[in-house]
């Protein structure tokens, strides 16, 4: 029996765009199962503290477009060095998950932080792990689960050029300390993209260390330009998708993240056309 692949529609590449534009653009182009975002200061998010009147708005305006709203994208880094920063972003991201939770969202993705693996403590990690207790305990009370995007420590240089560094949700001694002392119930957003330009010479994207621990899932790629990279659609690249998905144990929705703000429409519509090439049965859902 063929398992049905559902494509949905990340909500990065609609960062600039306000919400009561970018939901209806996205429904109209057949999907119905939407990321959205809170906080960062984006145009196309929530605010950091959404009010019970954003989130009826929100509600509203996904039930009128006919879309779901499962998945969340909170802004956080666990990992900075200073111990008071943390515990702001901690503090922070209590405070989102019950408005998250109200907004619909079940599965809420979380990043472990910034700080170039290199330059990890111990007493970081410490407050990493306490701080990711804390979070599945709010998180579980709201029944919501948390994710962790595989995503590394971005340098942009002028022209949108990315330069990626290893984080301890890349580099693959940190993601199996991660998956070794996290909570059990955390599981990963698993970015393949973001792997590939963390370390282009893994073609297993991590796959092999995530497997069965993976609850949200981010689809995109990156090409080589000068001494860093471009974000781009799949199929603009070499990552290939068609070894990947669908993803053994998965039953969530796969997220197309197109990020580039110059051509986003024909970015994602890019991205459909090869993953309905390469995945006959991947459907937008209903």
């Amino acid at each position: 029996m063929t398992t049905t692949l559902t494509l949905g529609c990340g909500e990065w590449g609609f960062r600039n765009r306000a919400l009561v534009e970018w939901i209806p653009l996205a429904a109209s182009l057949g999907f119905r199962h939407l990321e959205f975002g809170i906080g960062g200061g984006w145009p196309g998010r929530l605010p950091d503290a959404p009010t019970p009147a954003d989130v009826a708005t929100f509600r509203r305006l996904a039930e009128r477009h006919h879309v779901t709203t499962r998945y969340c994208c909170l802004e956080n880094d666990f990992i900075r060095p200073d111990a008071d920063e943390h515990a702001v972003q901690l503090r922070k991201v209590l405070a989102q998950l019950p408005a998250a939770a109200d907004c619909g969202a079940q599965f809420v993705r979380l990043f472990a932080g910034f700080t170039h693996y290199k330059h990890m403590t111990e007493a970081i990690w410490t407050r990493l792990l306490s701080a990711l207790e804390a979070c599945e305990q709010a998180a579980s009370a709201g029944r919501v689960a948390i994710a962790i995007e595989t995503h590394g420590a971005i340098d942009h240089l002028p022209g949108g050029v990315a330069i990626h560094h290893h984080t301890i949700s890349t580099h693959r001694d940190g993601l199996t300390r991660l998956l070794r002392e996290m909570p059990s119930v955390i599981a990963f957003n698993y970015d393949p993209g973001n792997l590939k330009a963390a370390d282009p010479t893994d073609r297993r994207y991590a796959f092999d260390l995530l497997a069965g621990r993976i609850n949200y899932c981010h689809m995109k790629d990156w090409k080589r330009f000068e001494e860093g990279w471009l974000a781009c659609a799949p199929g603009d690249d070499d990552l290939d998708y068609r070894s990947l998905l669908p993803i053994p144990g998965y039953t969530g929705v796969y997220l197309i993240e197109y990020e580039p703000l110059e051509d986003t429409i024909d970015g994602i519509q890019r991205s459909l056309s090869y993953l309905r090439r390469i995945i006959p049965n991947a459907t937008l859902g209903k």
